[in-house]
């Protein structure tokens, strides 16, 4: 049943192409408008590349679990309650299709920068640049259901934007965190976006940094162990409710 559902959720995301295009273009966009105002003060292109694709990944997830709140508002889940389809089953297929959506702004923003800006790596320093980000977004994918099952389809849009300001800004995606106040800094560090940027700068910049890449690792794991039971203990209280 799980597998059925799944497969109909990715044709129905894949079929939304003005969804996937706006995931797409929006951090290919923010990467052309940001790397030569960043190269010309002496940040590395393949830095800013690192922090704009895991913005693009963050977004994208976040957007795909969110959209959640719009199904329980017409009583999508409901009717999903109603059929052999369990709870794990539906929020795992629902995690699943937000990480496939999450791929392509990482893919999108990598090419371009390899194509426009020159960033030369190795294969292995390719795939590490784009999987390492890709699978560091599992938290917000399931940070994203934890919004879907909080907000109403009137709400979202406020819930999704300040959460997305958050973590992209504070979380030190776009500024670097070293240029923040000391108690601003702090505040990011605590921020799974910060450690997700982490991720996307030390892949990209190859060479050093392997103890960094392994703590922001281990820091996004512990997130979405959390995020993954507040999700579902708040899944199992709104069918305690129906």
């Amino acid at each position: 049943m799980m597998t059925g559902y799944l497969t109909f959720e990715i044709r129905r995301t894949l079929r939304d192409t003005k969804f996937l295009l706006f995931a797409v273009a929006l951090p290919v966009g923010l990467y052309l408008l940001m790397a030569d105002r960043f190269i010309d003060q002496g940040a590395p292109a393949s830095y800013v590349m690192g922090g704009v694709a895991a913005f693009g990944a963050m977004k994208a997830a976040l957007d795909v679990g969110a959209r959640t709140a719009v199904e329980r508002g017409i009583g999508w889940q409901r009717q999903l309650r109603l059929t052999p389809l369990s709870g794990s089953g539906y929020l795992l297929a629902k995690a699943s299709v937000a990480m496939v959506v999450a791929l392509p702004p990482v893919a999108g923003v990598s090419l371009v920068a390899g194509l426009v800006s020159g960033v030369h790596l190795s294969a292995a320093g390719w795939a590490a640049a784009v999987l390492g980000v890709w699978a560091g977004t599992v938290p917000f994918a399931l940070l994203g259901l934890l919004i879907g099952q909080f907000a109403t389809a009137q709400n979202l849009q406020a819930y999704q934007g300040a959460v997305v300001l958050v973590l992209s800004f504070i979380g030190g995606l776009f500024i670097p965190v070293s240029t923040f106040p000391q108690a601003l800094a702090a505040v990011a560090k605590v921020l799974p976006s910060y450690w997700l940027a982490q991720v996307g700068h030390a892949t990209a910049l190859g060479g050093g940094g392997g103890a960094d890449r392994w703590q922001a690792a281990l820091v996004l794991a512990l997130y979405a162990l959390v995020l993954g039971a507040a999700v579902v203990v708040r899944y199992r209280r709104d069918t305690a409710r129906a």
